[in-house]
């Protein structure tokens, strides 16, 4: 049989998930002739886990995913059930925004999205073989035998690429819920030069709502009033479901360890590396064999269906053993599975062998994103994938690369972290990962990404323009602050009194307040007569600002350090065995990330101080060189 020519682009995007989704979007609107292939229609923007968007760090990542233009946010926004914010009790750094989604719904609105966006072409095809061509493009195949030739490819894969699903004994090749798996395409990248390695991650049962005895589960409601993921959303409205907790016991964890000679993850059969962030049940029993229970979410798919997702509760043991330990649970005694969990296995890349673009190094115009490139997670993908569209779009448009640093963003953090350190299991975002948290907030991911994304062309003058008036407000208030005294009374000495804090024995400036642990513009709203009418998201940034503001610039200096460490650049064909001083880990290393400036160099792993300082030396040496050379020709 022959193949046909079917059609040209500037970036084809191979898979339509969350990573893919984005890619698209971006590098459609950025004006680039796009297509996005999806071995199933009905499959995109699937949520095959969790029905949720957001979480601890994740919630930064949408924000960021939102500020610089994205979709996930606004689409969640749309389709949420419930919001929470998470971490309340801790410092503001770490609070993170978590939505129980309408899962169908989802995948409806980011369809339509995408068959509504100009310049974009959504496509059911398998992509079975991708080479490179003389000219520097790229030719994509599909199983129908169709040829697309491609300026950039983006490949975003998610769990398809040569999945196999494991449910105790049973194994079959197939992608998450069902849907046919990418079975030729990892062969043909292997072929091409791209090695590639196991991953594995899995997913809990669902069961009928009508099964469960809601009545003897925790309650767990939602925030009132509900916030918004999206800057440009200004409000959500009620929140629609209550989600529910319960708890594993010692019934469920004899079960699982009478039966664990059946898992295959640990009968062997399970060759992938798992997520350690999130084990399967199995998994945290063994791991955690003195802990007396392990939580459990209770948590709704969608306004219109029955099903309901059982968070923490992911495993690959058979579907009979899955039955028995479900029901030692209390609220699910009589529960109905639907759908049993499983295990899956998939295959994705070394990411240490892409640029900061998500470019390969050795294949120009070949982009990957999400857990193609070794990541877990909706939103890590979802990051990677408009980082990579953008990159794509400017590699055809002859634009700058795109590149966001450690300390503009958890993004730039994500990416960073895999191009230079690497995945040996699958990647999540966590805060603890960012060293500039306390500036990389949720809270403030408009005031650090939005001019970024105007700039880029994603973020519309009308949006930008409120974008500025808010900074503008904030700035005012910071000023008030700043110069509002509060006149003594006893009022005021009550509310300080009651908030555990000292009296006041004069008059005092409202920031030197706002300054103490216990305070807050709430609580003082009754004695801070000339505060104006402003949205909470003002009072918010200049709270913090006054709060923090001793930690945030002794951060600020931290990153001034490292960015002068950043713009030390590093030539890509430097043959770091020939550089006397360098210790043979550092060399080989260094040979393989092949980092483009000497902050990268120094967050790799085996490179240490002293080899960063021969480097220094080394460049110094080079630059020296170079300045005599030129002052010689000159004479």
């Amino acid at each position: 049989m022959s193949t046909y020519f079917a059609g040209n682009y500037d970036v084809a995007v191979i898979g339509a998930g969350h990573a893919g989704i984005e890619a698209a979007l971006a590098s459609a609107r950025l004006g680039c002739k796009t297509a996005i292939f999806t071995i199933n229609m009905d499959a995109v923007g699937n949520c095959p886990c969790n029905p949720s968007i957001g979480g601890t760090a994740k919630g930064h990542l949408v924000r960021e995913i939102d500020a610089l233009g994205g979709e996930m946010g606004k689409t969640a926004d749309e389709c949420f059930l419930q919001m929470r914010m998470l971490n309340l009790g801790k410092g503001p750094a770490v609070h993170s925004l978590r939505a129980q989604i309408d899962r169908r719904k989802y995948q409806d609105v980011m369809k339509h999205k995408l068959e509504l966006c100009d310049n974009l072409d959504l496509r059911q095809a398998e992509i079975t073989d991708i080479e490179k061509n003389d000219d520097g493009t790229w030719t994509i195949t599909t199983r129908m035998l169709a040829q697309f030739i491609a300026k950039t490819v983006i490949i975003a894969t998610g769990t398809y690429l040569g999945g196999k699903i494991f449910i105790g004994e049973v194994s079959y090749e197939s992608g998450p819920d069902g849907v046919f798996p990418a079975t030729f395409l990892g062969e043909s990248l292997r072929k091409l030069g791209i090695s590639t390695r196991r991953f594995k991650t899995g997913t809990p049962a669902r069961v009928k709502r009508s099964t469960i005895d809601l009545d003897r589960l925790e309650v767990q409601q939602g925030d009132n009033p509900p916030v918004p993921f999206s800057f440009d959303t200004e409000s959500l409205g009620e929140n629609k479901v209550v989600c529910h907790v319960s708890y594993t016991n010692e019934d469920t964890k004899k079960i699982i360890l009478d039966n664990i000679h059946r898992s295959p993850l640990y009968g062997g059969k399970i060759e992938g590396v798992g997520p350690r962030y999130c084990p399967s049940l199995e998994d945290k029993i063994v791991r955690f064999e003195h802990k007396e229970r392990h939580q459990l979410f209770i948590e709704p798919c969608g306004l219109d269906t029955e099903e309901m997702y059982l968070q923490g509760m992911s495993s690959s043991l058979p579907e009979e053993v899955q039955l028995q330990f479900y029901h030692t649970i209390p609220g699910l005694e009589n529960a109905l599975i639907m759908r049993p969990a499983y295990a899956i296995e998939y295959d994705c890349i070394d990411p240490t062998t892409m640029n900061a673009t998500l470019e390969f190094r050795d294949f120009e115009g070949l982009y990957g994103a999400g857990q193609f490139n070794g990541s877990s997670g909706y939103e890590e993908a979802a990051a990677q994938g408009l980082v990579a569209g953008i990159n794509a779009a400017h590699k055809v448009l002859g634009k700058e690369p795109f590149i966001l640093d450690r300390a503009s963003s958890y993004i730039g953090t994500l990416i960073d972290d895999l191009v230079t350190k690497g995945a040996n299991e699958p990647y999540r975002m966590m805060t603890s990962r960012s060293e500039y948290r306390l500036i990389l907030r949720q809270d403030n991911a408009d005031e650090r990404l939005t001019k970024i994304g105007y700039e880029l062309g994603l973020i519309s003058q009308e949006r930008y323009e409120r974008f500025n008036k808010k900074q503008e407000l904030i700035k005012q208030e910071l000023n008030r602050a700043k110069n509002t005294v509060i006149p003594y009374s006893d009022e005021l000495n009550d509310i300080l009194v009651s908030r555990e804090t000292s009296k006041v024995s004069n008059s005092i400036r409202l920031i030197e307040l706002l300054k103490r642990p216990q305070l807050n513009y709430e609580v003082l709203k009754s004695v801070d007569v000339t505060r104006p009418d402003l949205p909470m998201s003002v009072f918010e940034q200049v709270e913090i600002a006054i709060k923090y503001d001793g930690y945030i610039k002794k951060q600020l200096a931290q990153v001034e350090q490292m960015r002068k460490l950043e713009v030390k650049k590093l030539p890509d064909d430097v043959d770091y065995k020939t550089l006397t001083g360098l210790r043979l880990e550092a060399q080989e290393k260094l040979s393989k990330i092949r980092p483009a400036n000497i902050g990268q160099a120094s967050r790799i792993s085996g490179v240490s101080p002293a080899d960063i300082s021969v480097l220094l030396i080394w460049l110094a040496k080079r630059s020296q060189d170079t300045h005599s050379s030129e002052v010689k020709n000159d004479v």
